[in-house]
């Protein structure tokens, strides 16, 4: 949801090399019986060494079907951009990515309804009513900070005003990042609304860095302390938190208020007039098997999308008492999708961003 480089791939090559012989890179033509999968996808659930759930879902997955995953990933919103400037010759058969950006994949018609097996085990809240789209990772928001530089994390949102943050705090690009549209939707929740919420944003302007079109990117300055605060999410952080040491994870509140947090799953559809919808279906199907939801926690520091998976490994017990205290709400999704470019534009107009 987060990074806004991409990785060129040989399926999306080999589509539009084909494109002279065959009428679309979808449908009944013979790519459709090729044994591959194309995934576009919101950062965070691939490992920087390989060790990521991805990577073992998508090994153990060839290896069970024989079907080669390839790989795309960027910003959640630059994924969906991508997909509709490729609706005339489809390209990706699976897209994942952060609310509310699913939402927009689907309100775009890039979405094909399936329910893969499991996902009637899946809460209504994280799943589509009509099959569009489900959660396969749940995850929450959160921020970062530097366990080395501060004694002890920052609690409030108004303690990121003080002058020792200044030129030390970043986070990524609402409408452009998931988790940078996510500080927007939090900071709404917690001030009372727009206004509030953007009054607030203005002022933590002066210490901010600039944009940043990538969450990912932001992890590794909070550890070598160049940041002292950034946002993020609990599973990415908390895997990236592996190898950096001095990363720890922390949920602002509004001064007197609760420390607070929304769940931001990865969400996943079937892409509409996908190249290879049957292997789309398999991955899909795969990806909410009990095995692959065991790993959520196990290899990708993720929560299980499906209620009967219960995670008891070492980081599902961890990630249980980072949670603990902390309020979760229910964002308006339908509101936010519906005025996500006002909010937006109202960021940009009080930061000047």
């Amino acid at each position: 949801m987060r990074k806004n480089h991409l990785k060129p791939i040989a399926a999306v090559t080999g589509c539009l090399a084909l494109a002279a012989t065959l009428s679309a890179c979808g449908g009944s033509s013979a790519a459709s019986d090729e044994k591959v999968v194309t995934v576009y996808s919101a950062d965070g659930l691939k490992g920087e060494n390989g060790d990521g759930w991805y990577d073992k879902v998508f090994k153990d997955f060839e290896k069970k079907t024989g079907i080669k995953v390839e790989y795309v990933e960027g910003g959640s919103g630059e994924m969906v951009q991508r997909a509709v400037r490729e609706k005339s010759n489809t390209q990706a058969d699976v897209l994942v990515t952060l609310p509310p950006f699913i939402q927009q994949a689907d309100s775009k018609g890039l979405l094909a309804a399936y329910a893969p097996a499991g996902s009637d085990q899946v809460d209504g809240a994280d799943k589509a009513a009509d099959s569009k789209w489900t959660s396969v990772v749940n995850n929450y928001f959160g921020f970062i900070y530097n366990k080395k530089e501060l004694k002890s994390a920052p609690t409030t949102w108004e303690e990121l005003l003080d002058g020792k943050f200044k030129n030390k705090i970043q986070y990524s690009t609402p409408g452009v990042a998931g988790d940078g549209t996510a500080v927007l939707i939090k900071a709404m929740h917690d001030f009372g609304g727009k206004e509030p919420a953007m009054a607030y944003l203005k002022k933590l302007q002066a210490n901010n860095v600039g944009p940043s079109a990538s969450t990912g990117k932001l992890a590794p300055k909070v550890d070598k302390g160049e940041l002292l605060a950034a946002n993020g999410d609990v599973q990415m952080n908390f895997a990236q938190s592996k190898d950096m040491p001095n990363l720890g994870i922390w949920f602002p509140a509004k001064q007197g208020g609760k420390s607070t947090t929304f769940a931001l799953p990865y969400a996943a559809g079937l892409v509409n007039k996908a190249p290879h919808s049957a292997n789309g279906k398999k991955l899909l199907d795969f990806m909410l098997s009990e095995q692959a939801q065991k790993d959520v926690s196990a290899v990708g520091g993720g929560f299980s999308a499906r209620k009967d998976v219960k995670g008891t490994d070492a980081n599902a017990i961890e990630l249980s008492k980072l949670m603990d205290g902390v309020e979760v709400f229910a964002p308006d999704w339908s509101d936010i999708g519906t005025n996500l470019d006002d909010y937006v534009d109202a960021w940009k107009s009080a930061t000047g961003s």
